[in-house]
């Protein structure tokens, strides 16, 4: 038994190629979503449209250097954090437990975090001293339209120049 939810590749879930007629082309995706926001604007059916990010490549932008003083720096700040929240858990319930909860917590959650950092950075051996975020980006955006109303999309396009 064949349902619509199945029949349609865009709701089905399944990876699909894009389908249309290139109506036009961008160097970032911000100009293809300002395109495609000028065609809804203009009561365009977008539900025809598709942005297609062509030639896709990931890009890692190195952020940082890293030593043994910012990886350690680090770990101590997330262990704090979490081991005042232990802390706090144990406080709230432990009748009369004063700040111990909360010291013993603070200290534990420093230390055991600076201890895993500290293996974890010692086992890379030097080979990934930096930070960095990755990224996925393309050459250019193309702007897709069912045939049925590339046309007029593309005249839109073409007056919003």
């Amino acid at each position: 038994m064949t349902t619509a939810f199945a029949a349609n590749p865009t709701t089905s879930g399944l990876p699909t190629l894009p389908s249309g007629w290139p109506i036009a082309s961008y160097d970032t995706y911000e100009q293809a979503q300002r395109a495609v926001d000028h065609l809804a604007d203009n009561d365009f059916p977008v539900q025809d449209v598709t942005i297609v990010g062509v030639e896709p490549m990931v890009v890692e932008r190195v952020a940082a250097r890293l030593t043994w003083g910012r990886v350690l720096g680090a770990a101590a700040a997330s262990g704090a954090w979490f081991g005042l929240f232990v802390g706090l858990l144990l406080t709230m319930f432990t009748p009369g437990a004063g700040l111990l909860p909360i010291l013993i917590g603070l200290v534990a959650g420093v230390g055991s975090s600076m201890i895993f950092a500290a293996i974890s950075y010692a086992a890379t051996r030097g080979k990934r001293d930096f930070v960095s975020h990755s990224q996925l980006v393309a050459r250019r955006y193309d702007v897709l339209c069912l045939p049925r109303n590339a046309e007029q999309g593309r005249q839109l396009l073409y007056s919003l120049v």
